[in-house]
C-alpha cells in the first residue's frame, strides 16, 4: 500500500459497511448541500456540485435523496449552514494528515478533532503546519475495468493531465486544480463517468510506518472518520503490503 487507500495517493476510506451507509450518506448531503449553496444548482454548470451528485451515485443515494439535498442548498438559506474548515497535524511516525470538514458548529467540530488526535498518538497543529507536505491538485478516478494502463496514460495527456497512475484499485488521474473540468469531461467521454473527480491533496513524499504505528494510525483515522463532520483525512503514510496483511488477520 504505497500510500493511503481506496485511491492509494491520498485518501484515507474504510471499506464499504451497512452500519456506516447512513453515515456516509450524512456527509454526501453536507457536500451536495454545500456545493449547491456555492453554486449553480445545475451539476452541469456547478463543477463541485457535479462531482458531489457522482459521488452520491456511486454510493447507491436514492434520486429523490440527492434532490432534497441540492434544492436545500439552493433555497432561501434557511436550515443549516455549513462552514468549511480545515485542520493540520500529526499522527503516529510523524505522518502529516489534514481533515477537511463541513461543520455547523466549529467549537464541536475542533473538539471532536483534537479528542481523536490526542487519544491516537497524534498531534494537532496550526494552520499551514503540513500543507507545505502536499500538493494540491484535481484528481478524477475510475476503476480498473474501464481500461487498460496503457489506453487511460494516452487518454489522460490527450485529455491536459499531468500524471496517471494505474493498478488493481483504479486509474487516478491527477491534473492542475484549474484543469479538473476539462480533464474530467474528455475522460467521461471515453470512458463514461468516473467514479470520482474532485480537489484533493496528494503527497509530495511518503512516510513509512511500521506495524505498531499503523495500528495506532488507523485508529487515529477510524476515529476521524467516524465524525460527522469530517468529509476527508489525507495523508502521507506508506505501509507495506506485508504489514497490511497481517493487520487484516
Amino acid at each position: 500500500m504505497a500510500g493511503h487507500s481506496q485511491f492509494k495517493n491520498i485518501m484515507y476510506r474504510k471499506g464499504a459497511q451497512d452500519a456506516k451507509r447512513a453515515k456516509a450518506f450524512t456527509k454526501l448531503i453536507r457536500e451536495l448541500t454545500t456545493a449547491a449553496r456555492a453554486g449553480l444548482p445545475d451539476p452541469n454548470g456547478n463543477p463541485r456540485l457535479r462531482s458531489a451528485v457522482i459521488a452520491a451515485r456511486n454510493a447507491n443515494m436514492p434520486k429523490d435523496t440527492i434532490e432534497r439535498a441540492i434544492k436545500r442548498g439552493a433555497g432561501s438559506g434557511d436550515g443549516e449552514q455549513y462552514e468549511e474548515v480545515r485542520y493540520e497535524g500529526y499522527g503516529p511516525g510523524g505522518v502529516a494528515l489534514i481533515v477537511e470538514a463541513l461543520t455547523d458548529n466549529r467549537n464541536r467540530t475542533a473538539s471532536e478533532v483534537r479528542t481523536a488526535f490526542g487519544k491516537h498518538g497524534g498531534t494537532l497543529g496550526e494552520s499551514g503546519s503540513v500543507a507545505f507536505m502536499f500538493e494540491r491538485v484535481g484528481l478524477v478516478h475510475f476503476p480498473a475495468e474501464v481500461a487498460d494502463g496503457e489506453a487511460m496514460f494516452e487518454a489522460a495527456l490527450d485529455a491536459g493531465a499531468d500524471d496517471v497512475q494505474s493498478g488493481e484499485g483504479g486509474h487516478d488521474i491527477y491534473c492542475a486544480p484549474d484543469n479538473l473540468g476539462p480533464v474530467r469531461d474528455a475522460l467521461e467521454q471515453r470512458f463514461g463517468a468516473p467514479e470520482a473527480a474532485r480537489l484533493d491533496w496528494r503527497p509530495r513524499n511518503g512516510v513509512p510506518v511500521g506495524e505498531d504505528e499503523a495500528t495506532t494510525l488507523f485508529k487515529l483515522l477510524d476515529a476521524l472518520d467516524d465524525s460527522d463532520d469530517v468529509q476527508r483525512v489525507c495523508a502521507n503514510f506508506e505501509v507495506s503490503d506485508d504489514v497490511l496483511e497481517r493487520l487484516s488477520r
